[in-house]
């Protein structure tokens, strides 16, 4: 028998009387029949007959040992019960979604060979498309999400072969010749503007020849990648191909090419391009440079910074120290 405390107000809310005494006989009734009992130590509300203000609410415990035999012998080999052997009553709540999963663990894994989308594995297991990608659904008055889900069962995403869907990756290939340089670009203008100049027969950029250009979109970019193992055609997955990167010259553009390399940099050579960069820094008098954004978040590395020389790295701080910033759109196809 579990209990917990309750109040004399929590016991009566919601609840419609005529008058007090009503309010009393529908107390005294649950400490009679034992499904309450008053903490002395509470005090009394001081009426006529009196009512104390405090009570321990009895529970009957539930009875989950019908669960036992079915989650020792009867779930896919693949769920492990531990966690619900010790929590039957998180398996009362989630056994539908559990036995779902074990009937396609156990009866059609040979789908598992294909590689499909969060939803539509999703969607084959459980007919709720949405379930592997985040969203939550109520079951008896509990929220169910698949990452506590497959979390309580012991099985990850990479058993259940599934890709994150996201928006696509925008670029253009000159050629599909390997290995090659790819540039990622932050803004649209720059991809725009060398596209134009690739396609144009000159595909020399600063000096330097790409086959690829990719509309990188902000900090948008390493959500853009998430999917290019499975999406990307098998030249730009070529182990030999560089990447170069070029954004604006700011703490932001900074810290995303930063925080994409972190992300991506053990599966592809990811570097700043820097003839762009130098071209973006060189020329400029800092006090006609427009101002950066306040809320910028200026927590950046130290990787930026070692593929510059020390001359370059000092022009750049100084710019950004000063409150400044330079936009990609400083060059465009007549410095290209």
């Amino acid at each position: 028998m579990k209990k917990h405390k309750t109040t004399y107000d929590a016991l009566i809310k919601g609840k419609q009387f005529k008058n007090y005494q009503e309010e009393y006989d529908f107390l005294k009734n649950l400490i009679d029949t034992g499904k309450i009992s008053p903490i002395k130590a509470s005090g009394t509300n001081g009426k006529k007959p009196a009512m104390y203000r405090g009570f321990w609410v009895f529970e009957e415990e539930a009875d989950y040992s019908e669960y036992l035999d079915e989650l020792k012998y009867k779930l896919s080999a693949h769920i492990n019960p531990e966690f619900y052997l010790k929590h039957p009553e998180v398996y009362d709540k989630e056994r539908e979604y559990v036995i779902a999963l074990s009937d396609y663990l156990s009866h059609r894994s040979d789908k598992l060979q294909f590689t499909l989308s969060e939803n539509e594995r999703s969607y084959d297991i459980w007919k709720k498309e949405k379930f592997l990608s985040g969203k939550t659904y109520e079951q008896d008055g509990s929220a169910v999400s698949s990452a506590a889900l497959l979390r309580h069962c012991g099985v990850s995403k990479e058993l259940l072969n599934v890709y994150h869907t996201t928006e696509p990756l925008v670029y253009f290939s000159l050629d599909k010749h390997v290995p090659q340089n790819i540039l990622i670009l932050e803004n649209l203008d720059p991809f725009y503007g060398m596209r134009k100049k690739i396609m144009s027969g000159e595909d020399e950029i600063l000096g330097t020849k790409f086959s690829t250009l990719i509309y990188g979109g902000g900090k948008r970019v390493s959500a853009f990648f998430t999917g290019f193992e499975v999406f990307a055609e098998g030249y730009l997955k070529h182990p030999e191909n560089r990447f170069f990167y070029f954004g604006d010259l700011d703490y932001e553009g900074i810290g995303i090419y930063e925080s994409f390399a972190e992300k991506y940099g053990n599966a592809i050579d990811i570097v700043p391009f820097r003839s762009a960069y130098e071209a973006l820094v060189n020329g400029n008098v800092v006090e006609d440079l427009p101002y950066s954004s306040e809320l910028q978040n200026k927590n950046i590395g130290e990787k930026f910074w070692s593929f510059f020389d020390r001359e370059t790295v000092e022009k750049m701080k100084n710019i950004l120290e000063s409150g400044r910033y330079v936009p990609q759109e400083k060059l465009s196809i007549i410095d290209y």
